[in-house]
């Protein structure tokens, strides 16, 4: 296992160029619950268990059709919960070894919560493959407007109601989250579009350059990230180092780290100060 840190922490060290991608377990070591399954999200929200309500069900924009109080219900606790949680120190040491080694850096994360951005990463280096909860759009929509969530939500954590509805400050419906739900055929990608046209500039500027891929909690439940790692570690130069508890197999040659994303970055860190 020495041999996997140290290989990781070669990569990092002789890299020009670091990209960041993030599943839901990143978080995970912040104190955010993890969805993977119907009783980690139940464990999470005991009220859907009672309801027989899946995270599909209750991430979805019917909720905010049929009954808007209980679509924000959800979602506004999520705000709450994140707006309140602290990164964890994997965030801070990430932020450390770009500025130790110089490195140009980008984050690709399917996570709707707004940590990288409040750990310190530059917004304009960070593609939200999924969108943000910070950011809000109308339900409809009555256009392709986007607009930062400035809300304040309370919601009776017993029914899961929100006891208000915000509304679109364009035309006074409801708004929703600027979040890619399931079956969601109204979210509006621009300003997703526009992140994503920032990575493939970075990745242009960087082609044949020596790229680490951390990649840190992205499993295949929705496997979004997992897939864009492993499609970025074909580029010419690049490593994938895969952090993972649970799935951390990695196609050879990249590498594979059995562990929390918190605990994995600590232990390459620990291969770095010792070298």
């Amino acid at each position: 296992m020495d041999n996997i840190f140290s290989a990781a922490a070669a990569a990092i060290k002789n890299a020009r160029a670091l990209i960041i991608t993030a599943g839901a377990g990143m978080g995970v070591d912040s104190g955010l619950p993890d969805f993977r399954g119907n009783q980690g999200f139940w464990q999470a929200y005991p009220p859907y268990q009672r309801l027989g309500l899946s995270f599909q069900d209750a991430a979805n924009p019917d909720q905010f059709q049929q009954d808007p109080l209980f679509g924000w219900g959800f979602y506004g606790h999520r705000l709450n919960l994140y707006r309140e949680t602290v990164p964890h120190t994997g965030f801070a040491l990430l932020r450390e070894w770009i500025q130790r080694f110089n490195l140009d850096c980008f984050v690709a994360t399917s996570n709707v919560d707004g940590q990288f951005q409040k750990a310190g990463f530059d917004d304009k280096q960070i593609l939200e493959v999924h969108g943000s909860i910070h950011h809000l759009q109308c339900l409809t929509p009555c256009g392709m407007n986007i607009w930062p969530n400035r809300e304040k939500i309370s919601v009776d954590t017993v029914t899961m109601r929100s006891r208000s509805i915000p509304k679109c400050i364009h035309c006074g419906a409801t708004s929703r989250p600027n979040i890619l739900m399931f079956g969601d055929y109204s979210w509006i990608s621009n300003r997703t579009d526009l992140q994503e046209e920032r990575l493939q500039e970075f990745l242009a500027r960087h082609d044949g350059s020596k790229i680490a891929i951390v990649e840190c909690g992205a499993g295949t439940a929705i496997p979004t990230i997992r897939y864009l790692g492993e499609r970025l570690g074909k580029r010419h130069g690049a490593t994938l180092i895969r952090i993972n508890p649970r799935e951390p197999q990695a196609p050879k040659p990249h590498l594979s780290l059995p562990y929390g994303a918190r605990e994995g970055l600590l232990s390459i860190e620990a291969e770095l100060t010792a070298g």
